[in-house]
């Protein structure tokens, strides 16, 4: 039972990884703000839940679970709403779109 659980946690921290990795290679390649705060919150929220969730499968004492799963619910709470608070400060302030955006649809109306 124990390898079974070493085996899930690897696995759990693999993908997790993989999800850090993508948002990392977000925020260099994406051409703006905007596209790339997208990239760090939802890869990277996703990223770090599945590490804590590993942490949790792993962990032996009850204290260590409830604590990663505790921060699992925080980064699910926090994460959008900071970002989207983010975005739109930002876009008050004055950064723009990339020009290769589509729509915009935060533009007011003449």
């Amino acid at each position: 039972m124990n390898d079974v659980v070493t085996l899930i946690s690897a696995a759990l921290l693999v993908i997790g990884s993989v999800f850090a990795l993508v948002a990392s290679i977000g925020l260099l390649r994406l051409p703006d703000l905007y596209t790339r705060m997208h990239a760090a919150s939802k890869a990277g929220t996703m990223g770090a839940c599945l590490m804590l969730i590993a942490l949790a499968v792993q962990a032996n004492d009850v204290g260590t679970m409830s604590r990663a799963l505790a921060g699992v619910v925080f980064f699910l709470l926090t994460a959008p709403v900071s970002s989207h608070l983010l975005a739109k400060a930002a876009y008050a302030v004055g950064y723009r779109l990339a020009s290769i955006s589509v729509m915009d649809e935060m533009k007011p109306e003449d």
